[in-house]
């Protein structure tokens, strides 16, 4: 918590796992079943968590790698093509919300603030995502990594946001868990908040130096002139 207020946000974007979604589990499903298909040992929980963060390619290549794998284009596509067909389900069946994201979302959504999602995740997987964990209502803009040229850390998709949205730079707050979003927000001088309990890999995001750091979501209300609803306060 802080006493710390921001001024003038007229919209706030947020990436996907490791920040609104618990989606590890899924992830290292489809990734190990990917490895173990092609013959390869399996990575697990504790691996993909650190891998996480430049889009499903590079998990897959970090992967690769990490068994001592040559990887070749063909290989990463082989790959690639196996972990989607197993993250189809897994995307829906492994991946939760994290504590007093739903409630938090609410309230923001209550107070007409408009919402976006700026994620390297593969595009095809977030709606069935948001619309499994019930929180798509929320978001009048998401922006999946398929969506644009360049991918976070590049500053381009918030640029993107800052455009559908019609604000400033000054006007957009960023919230997220790796050193992605935090490089992406400062590279287009917009204010972010940096979550610590998501993927980052296992560095702490202060290390990043965000314009706040969070344990959790809920205190994002803290920074903003609004007020939390009873529900945040209840969880």
């Amino acid at each position: 918590m802080t006493d710390k207020k921001l001024k003038g946000i007229r919209a706030i974007a947020f990436d996907l796992d490791g920040t609104l979604t618990d989606s590890a589990v899924g992830l290292t499903e489809a990734t190990d079943y990917a490895l173990q298909s092609k013959g390869f040992p399996l990575a697990g929980k504790h691996n993909v968590t650190i891998w996480v963060g430049n889009g499903v390619d590079m998990l897959l290549t970090r992967a690769l790698r990490h068994v001592g794998a040559e990887v070749t284009d063909t290989l990463l596509k082989e790959m690639r093509d196996l972990f989607d067909e197993h993250y189809a389900t897994s995307v829906k069946t492994g991946s939760d919300l994290f504590p007093h994201v739903k409630e938090t979302l609410e309230a923001l959504f209550a107070q007409g603030i408009p919402l976006g999602i700026v994620t390297n995740k593969p595009s095809p997987f977030i709606a069935p995502l948001l619309q499994q964990l019930e929180i798509e209502k929320y978001f009048s803009m998401v922006l999946g990594g398929d969506d644009v040229k360049e991918k976070k850390p590049h500053p381009a998709p918030l640029y993107l946001t800052m455009g559908t949205f019609g604000v400033k730079k000054e006007e957009l707050l960023f919230v997220g868990d790796s050193r992605n979003d935090i490089i992406a927000a400062q590279a287009a001088q917009c204010p972010c908040v940096g979550l610590t309990y998501g993927y980052n890999y296992g560095e702490p995001i202060a290390d990043s130096k965000p314009d706040f750091t969070f344990d959790n979501f809920a205190d994002l209300l803290s920074i903003l002139d609004i007020s939390p609803m009873t529900t945040v306060e209840q969880n």
